[in-house]
C-alpha cells in the first residue's frame, strides 16, 4: 500500500509565489488600516473644527479684521503715546453725563478688608513655580475698590487731567456700549496716574490676593472648584464685560471680577517669594534683541537679560486659560506695556 505524505514537498517556485501573495496581503491590510485611521483622524479633526467654529464669538468671515500679530497691542500703545494733549475726547460735563448719579456712586464703592493673616501663594505642584510656596502674610486693614476701574471713570480722569486716552478709543471716545467695561490698553504708569488722581493707589500684590481669596486659602474667589458661569475667561464672552456682571463670582468680601474679565496691575515688582522653587531666570527681565545681521534678515530676535523688572498682574482675563484665574496665580509684564486685557482697580489705606 503506498504511503501518502501529509506535507508534500513543494517546489521552490511555488513557495516563492505563495510568499509574494502573503506579503502583498499583509501590505494591503496595513495600508487599509492606515487609511482607515487617517480618515478617522480627519473626521475627528473636522468635528473639533466645527466645535471651535460654534464657540467663536464673532463671524469667522471677519477673522482677518480680528487677528492681531504678537506685540501689535504694544505697537499701537506706543503710537498712541504721541497723542497726548491733542484736545480730543470728552469735556468734563460730557464725561459726567456718561452715567447716572446712582451709577457713579456705586462704582465709587470700596470694601474694607480687615487686618489679619492669610495664606498667600500655593503648594500645588501643577501651579506655576512662581506661585510657590504657600506662606502666611500679615496685613493691616485697607480698602479696595469693589469694581474694576471702568471706561467711564477713566474718561472722567482724562477730562480732568488731559491724560492721553487708551489707543482703543477712537477720537478719544469710549467704544459704543462699553462705558461699564473695565478700562484697558492702559499700562502700569497710566494705572498709577489714575489712582493718584483719585486719591488712592494700586493695591499691593498681597492686598489683592487677600481681597480675592479671604483667609481660607481657596483657589477661586467663590471656592475651590472652577466654574465658568462665575467669570469671564477663555473667550467665553469674547471681550471684556460690564464690571458688575458676575455677582455670583464675588470674593468672600464681595469684590467683583477678582477672577477673569481683565488682568489687574498691582503695585509690586515681579519678585520671588521666600523659599520658592522657581528658578531665578523666571523673574529676570528680558528684552527681545536682534543680535546679528543674519537675525535681522531672518526677522528673529534673542531674549536678552536686562537690568529692569517686570510688574505683577493678577486675576487672569477674558483671554486667559481658566487656571490662570486662580487667586494665587501671578502674571507679569513690562510696566510700559498695555493690552486689551490689562486693567486695574484701586486701593487705599485705612486711617488708624
Amino acid at each position: 500500500m503506498p504511503v501518502v505524505s501529509k506535507n508534500p514537498v513543494q517546489n521552490p517556485a511555488e513557495l516563492q509565489r505563495k510568499k509574494k501573495y502573503l506579503s502583498a496581503t499583509i501590505i494591503t491590510c496595513i495600508a487599509l488600516v492606515m487609511i482607515g485611521g487617517s480618515l478617522h483622524v480627519v473626521k475627528l479633526g473636522s468635528i473639533r473644527m466645527g466645535e471651535m467654529r460654534a464657540l467663536a464669538t464673532y463671524n469667522l468671515k471677519e477673522e482677518s479684521s480680528r487677528i492681531r500679530a504678537a506685540g501689535e497691542d504694544i505697537a499701537l500703545h506706543e503710537e498712541n503715546e504721541n497723542r497726548k494733549n491733542q484736545g480730543v475726547g470728552y469735556a468734563p460735563a460730557e464725561a459726567e453725563a456718561l452715567l447716572t448719579p446712582e451709577q457713579w456712586k456705586e462704582l465709587g464703592t470700596s470694601v474694607l478688608i480687615p487686618a489679619g493673616k492669610f495664606q498667600m501663594g500655593t503648594n500645588l505642584k501643577n501651579a506655576d513655580a512662581a506661585s510657590h510656596p504657600q506662606h502666611t502674610v500679615q496685613l493691616k486693614a485697607y480698602r479696595i475698590d469693589k469694581y474694576l476701574v471702568t471706561n467711564a471713570q477713566y474718561a472722567r480722569f482724562i477730562a480732568a487731567t488731559g491724560h492721553r486716552p487708551p489707543s482703543s478709543w477712537k477720537d478719544g471716545k469710549i467704544p459704543q456700549g462699553a462705558a461699564l467695561y473695565p478700562v484697558t490698553m492702559v499700562n502700569w504708569y497710566d494705572a498709577t496716574a489714575y489712582s493718584k488722581w483719585a486719591g488712592k493707589r494700586l493695591p499691593t500684590e498681597a492686598e489683592w490676593e487677600k481681597a480675592a481669596r479671604g483667609t481660607d486659602g481657596r483657589r477661586w474667589p467663590w471656592g475651590n472648584e472652577m466654574d465658568p458661569a462665575r467669570l469671564n475667561t477663555y473667550y467665553n464672552v469674547g471681550s471684556a464685560s460690564n464690571v458688575n456682571t458676575y455677582s455670583n463670582g464675588v470674593s468672600p468680601y464681595g469684590v467683583y471680577d477678582m477672577a477673569g474679565n481683565v488682568d489687574e496691575w498691582v503695585a509690586d515688582d515681579f519678585e520671588p517669594y521666600k523659599g520658592t522653587d522657581a528658578g531665578a531666570e523666571v523673574f529676570q527681565g528680558k528684552m527681545a534683541r536682534v543680535q546679528s545681521e543674519e537675525d535681522k534678515t531672518m526677522k528673529v530676535a534673542d531674549l536678552v537679560p536686562v537690568n529692569r523688572q517686570y510688574k505683577v498682574l493678577r486675576g487672569g482675563s477674558w483671554k486667559s486659560d481658566p487656571f490662570s484665574t486662580a487667586t494665587y496665580h501671578r502674571d507679569y509684564s513690562w510696566p510700559n506695556y498695555a493690552s486689551d486685557f490689562y486693567g486695574f482697580r484701586c486701593a487705599s489705606n485705612v486711617d488708624e
